[in-house]
């Protein structure tokens, strides 16, 4: 682990003073270059994650695919979302505009006497070793995640913005970026403000999140892959998570047939660990691949947008629909 760290934090303090500092006094931001460094480690990773896309998980969806891929638009508008988050785009709004409000929120809380502690040292000898507390770790943030995944589907305000990422009828490993901005917001507030609660260091909350975002990505591939009757029940496949991109299984409780209302639910919300789905009664260990893709898109012909800008626009005018506000034209 340690080894991981000094190579990475090398190669971060190279990109910082051959590219990111000299851009930074460039455009008059030599009173942030500590959030600059920050966002260079996030560049970094990003650049990593799409090597790993391109070099193994895309060889994988032309060696064994799903389905043929039909829509190319609709996947380059998925390839322009991954890019906006792993090229660091998302996160320098996050860096200039959220987390300082969540760093004075947090100096608040402590004032107050709610200070921050370190969860991976509950238990002194065992969980402050660098792997296990990285385990630790991702269990916890993944329960979040499981969580946070659940109220998307539940909350009709929350499920108007995270009905974009299922209106992809061409899932592939790009599909997991295809999210309305705010709904990217609210989540990302939310774990920071978790990571921050929680204590984990910094080295350690961005290798959870590279790890759960490119296991997202393999999970949704067009990859005809299931784990086996075991491996199913371990980790997330692509069959597993592609299920809950099924028509109608996916995001209703129950799937529903003629004039029937779509409730509100679904299965297998689960991001790394299939183990919450089998706790909370939402897992579908189902074998099949379905089509992808939401019951009004498909059957009434709703709209969610082709282009990005209409996606964001539509997304908006759902969740303004559901809070009461105004109707989806």
């Amino acid at each position: 682990m340690d080894t991981l760290i000094d190579l990475f934090a090398n190669a971060q303090s190279a990109l910082y003073e051959s590219v990111m500092q000299p851009v930074a006094f460039a455009l008059g931001l030599g009173n942030r270059l500590e959030d600059v460094f920050d966002a260079t480690g996030w560049l970094l990773v990003g650049l990593i994650q799409l090597c790993v896309m391109l070099a193994v998980i895309g060889p994988l969806q032309r060696w064994r695919p799903v389905e043929p891929v039909v829509d190319k638009q609709a996947i380059r508008v998925d390839v322009m979302y991954t890019l906006i988050h792993r090229l660091g785009l998302f996160r320098v709004v996050l860096f200039f505009s959220v987390e300082p409000w969540l760093d004075t929120l947090m100096g608040e809380l402590r004032v107050r006497g709610v200070g921050t502690f370190h969860l991976d040292g509950l238990w002194p000898g065992v969980t402050d070793g660098p792997w296990v507390s990285l385990l630790l770790y991702l269990i916890v943030f993944d329960f979040l995640n499981y969580g946070l995944h659940r109220a998307q589907h539940q909350w009709n305000w929350w499920w108007a913005l995270h009905a974009l990422h299922h209106s992809q009828r061409q899932m592939t490993q790009w599909t997991d970026n295809r999210n309305h901005l705010l709904d990217d917001l609210l989540h990302a507030v939310i774990w920071v403000f978790v990571a921050q609660l929680i204590g984990i260091a910094p080295s350690q909350f961005v290798a959870v999140v590279a790890i759960t975002q490119l296991f997202e990505n393999f999970q949704h591939a067009n990859l005809r892959v299931s784990f086996g009757a075991w491996g199913e029940g371990l980790w997330v496949s692509p069959r597993f998570h592609r299920l809950h991109h099924a028509i109608g299984w996916g995001h209703e409780s129950q799937p529903k047939r003629g004039d029937k209302p779509a409730v509100l639910g679904g299965h297998n919300f689960g991001v790394l660990l299939p183990c919450w789905d089998v706790l909370f009664g939402t897992a579908n260990f189902d074998h099949a691949f379905e089509a992808t893709g939401i019951r009004d898109q498909v059957e009434e012909g709703l709209d969610y947008g082709k282009g990005f800008w209409s996606q964001q626009g539509l997304g908006m005018k759902r969740l303004m629909q559901a809070l009461g506000f105004s109707s989806v034209s």
